[in-house]
């Protein structure tokens, strides 16, 4: 637990910078990513997919959060996009400035023979500050609160129970605002968001906020990481 409380500390002092990009449209992205040599990412298909559990999460800017569960042993596939809220089909321009209900999230693939549903709870606590209501480092609003979703009661208990363990050990020093909330729908973001991290390594809010996030999480969990994570 001492780990999440350094987190907790270093994850205060984030830059005032915002999860936006700095450009929109998808072509614009591609036209101007940071860097000097085109980056292959090599994406599975979808029936490629269909062996894999799934796994909702939302904590903050989906940039940050989907590099996190990227790095993370026994998860095969990221995709940031939108959930937690009643409209269907948002756009980022939608959630990003507060006009849904929804969050933020990520959809995290995953082999449950590598790592447990329990262990992609520890990373998502492990890797936010969840005393923080509807804001995440330099980030505020509702669409960017924590939520753990649950598909079943047992992922429920799961959930409710270590979120129980980090509060009778104090560990944030402050109560947990996360939501656990009954996953509904999952709205994949648009493709420019995607992979956002490694594809723009040089943007202000990805230098200044996203790789510090990513590297203390990796920092405080090295026994969670890839091997080509470290």
């Amino acid at each position: 637990m001492t780990n999440m409380r350094v987190f907790l500390l270093s994850i205060l002092a984030l830059a005032s910078t915002s999860c936006r990009p700095e450009v929109k449209s998808s072509e614009t992205v591609l036209a101007q990513k940071d860097s000097t040599q085109p980056i292959k990412i090599e994406k599975p298909s979808a029936k490629d997919l269909q062996q894999y559990e799934t796994a909702y999460f939302a904590s903050g800017c989906f940039w940050c959060v989907e590099a996190i569960f990227e790095s993370v042993k026994g998860v095969k596939e990221v995709y940031s996009g939108y959930s937690g809220g009643t409209e269907k089909n948002p756009s980022y321009e939608e959630v990003s400035y507060g006009r849904t209900h929804h969050a933020e999230a990520v959809e995290v693939f995953y082999d449950p023979k590598v790592i447990s549903f329990t262990q992609l709870v520890q990373v998502f606590f492990g890797s936010h500050d969840p005393t923080s209501l509807n804001r995440q480092g330099p980030d505020r609003g509702a669409q960017y609160r924590s939520i753990a979703f649950y598909k079943n009661d047992r992922e429920k208990k799961i959930i409710e129970d270590y979120m129980a363990k980090l509060e009778a050990e104090n560990v944030y020093g402050r109560p947990i605002v996360t939501e656990v909330k009954k996953f509904d729908v999952f709205y994949k973001a648009e493709d420019y968001h995607q992979d956002y991290e490694r594809l723009h390594p040089n943007n202000s809010y990805i230098r200044n906020v996203s790789i510090p996030r990513l590297n203390r999480f990796k920092q405080n969990f090295k026994s969670f990481l890839k091997e080509d994570a470290h």
